[in-house]
């Protein structure tokens, strides 16, 4: 069998952003995927009617654009164009108005009423500095490059969204729309270090805006499969992982999967208290997805919503907060937060002429197999009416359906795992470093390790590096 440097199980966005920055340092790589394609979640495909591409699983990649690894990466050469929504993101309300976050933060604070000063307050110095803490914050815990600056962050995103939305703003407007970009972490919104999803979800809004990539999430992949290949990457698809033994030989082997398919894998040599750390991981809750095919775009009622790439949907701080608790009590609110894309809406390269797509998920318990199609189809048209009359075709997932699709969604976790305070910088277990196991020849690669969910690569970035620095640095 051919031997390689460094061997990667698996081609989501980490597994092929750690192949890439083995392959820049002279490397010999290969990527081994089980599927017919490459991505893990991030595929494009015609889920409803012919002519209508519909991405698979994530769809709004503000990460993947904001990443300090991607963003090096000579992508635009390699057929990556990124499409930029008017807004970012809206957030409606029943009585018709919204609140929508622009990628200028004086705008968006100024919609607040009482609230504008203790929006700017919040957030226009962390956003000025973003890029001085992004990349150790996008990692392990370590000795940050700028302490000040991490710290000023730090200070708010350890608390949970509710205590920092009540510590700054009083309108309940104000406090719903951070709320809806907190609930991205599916953590109750009382948790500790829920407000860090809110703040750096906004932060990446008033920054870079939250674009995707023209065409559908599957050509951020195409991108990044072709600049691999053009460094002299190895590609095998259909070759599912299930025994070490029948890879060829390598220095170092990186999987991008959870601990769970890690520890089915055969012949991975860790040690019985690894293996016992490893199995204690915990997953956070589940989803449930739905693609439509419409014959015209959602009829918000407000303007705003018509203008944005992504609406939240959760009408009030009490309902938005009682559907993210509710999740972890193993039930489901009857009027659960929603996250809506509207990728036609700006890129008509999706659907036929006049016609549109949309994509939605709320949160369910993870492993939950109850049809919420009804019941997110029943809170869109309280705040565009109309919307059910144009549902061409629709294509749903339940967590069992998207754990088929891609195995590294344990139950419907998108996450790669729980986020909360206790795996947040420590997944999968505490050790000195997150990518290393106690087999010094293997590491974990995926969103289980730091810094989590997202499309941004870094998981595996930092994972690379590893393991370049313990085999192959002289």
């Amino acid at each position: 069998m051919k031997n390689y440097d460094c061997i990667l199980v698996g081609s989501g966005i980490n597994g092929i952003a750690a192949a890439i920055y083995l392959q820049q340092k002279g490397l010999k790589t290969c990527i081994y995927e089980g599927s017919n394609a490459p991505g893990g979640s991030t595929k494009t495909q015609p889920l409803t009617l012919p002519g209508f591409q519909h991405d698979t699983g994530s769809a709004i990649h503000p990460m993947a654009f904001a990443s300090p690894f991607l963003k090096t990466l000579p992508l635009k050469d390699h057929g990556l164009e990124w499409i930029f929504p008017k807004i970012p993101y809206a957030h409606p309300f029943l009585d018709g108005s919204a609140v929508a976050a622009y990628t200028d933060v004086k705008i968006t604070a100024s919609e607040l009423g009482a609230d504008e000063e203790a929006y700017l307050n919040v957030f226009e110095k962390i956003t000025s500095k973003w890029e001085s803490v992004d990349s150790d914050l996008l990692g392990p815990l370590t000795i940050p490059e700028n302490p000040l600056d991490f710290i000023r962050f730090g200070l708010k995103a350890i608390q949970s969204a509710e205590q920092l939305s009540d510590h700054y703003f009083q309108n309940e407007k104000t406090k719903a729309f951070f709320f809806g970009a907190a609930a991205h972490s599916t953590l109750p919104l009382d948790a500790w270090a829920s407000s860090s999803f809110g703040l750096v979800l906004s932060i990446m809004a008033h920054k870079y805006n939250w674009p995707f990539p023209k065409g559908g999430a599957g050509n951020l992949i195409k991108a990044l499969v072709s600049y691999y290949k053009s460094l002299g990457g190895t590609l095998i698809l259909n070759h599912k992982v299930t025994d070490v033994e029948s890879l060829p030989k390598a220095d170092a082997y990186l999987f991008d999967c959870t601990p769970k398919q890690l520890l089915a894998i055969k012949n991975t040599n860790l040690s019985q208290t690894y293996r016992k750390r490893l199995s204690n991981f915990k997953y956070g809750p589940g989803v449930f997805k739905i693609d439509w095919a419409l014959d015209k775009s959602i009829p918000f009622t407000n303007e705003k919503c018509r203008m944005a790439g992504t609406v939240h949907i959760g009408y009030s701080t009490s309902a938005i907060k009682n559907s993210e608790a509710l999740i972890y009590e193993g039930t489901i609110s009857e009027t659960p937060y929603i996250l809506i894309a509207q990728h036609t809406l700006f890129d008509d390269s999706r659907a036929p002429e006049g016609k549109h797509t949309a994509w939605a998920y709320c949160h369910v318990p993870n492993g939950n197999i109850t049809d919420m199609t009804t019941i997110i189809e029943n809170q869109i048209e309280k705040v565009a009416p109309g919307f059910k009359q144009l549902i061409l075709a629709r294509s749903t997932k339940n967590t069992q359906e998207l754990e088929a699709f891609n195995p590294n969604i344990i139950g419907g976790d998108i996450n790669g795992g729980k986020q909360d305070i206790t795996q947040l910088f420590t997944r999968p277990i505490v050790k000195i470093s997150p990518y290393s196991t106690s087999n010094k020849s293997m590491y974990l690669c995926s969103s289980s390790t730091p810094p989590g969910g997202g499309v941004h690569g870094m998981c595996g970035y930092h994972a690379a590096h590893k393991a370049f620095k313990d085999h192959f640095k002289k």
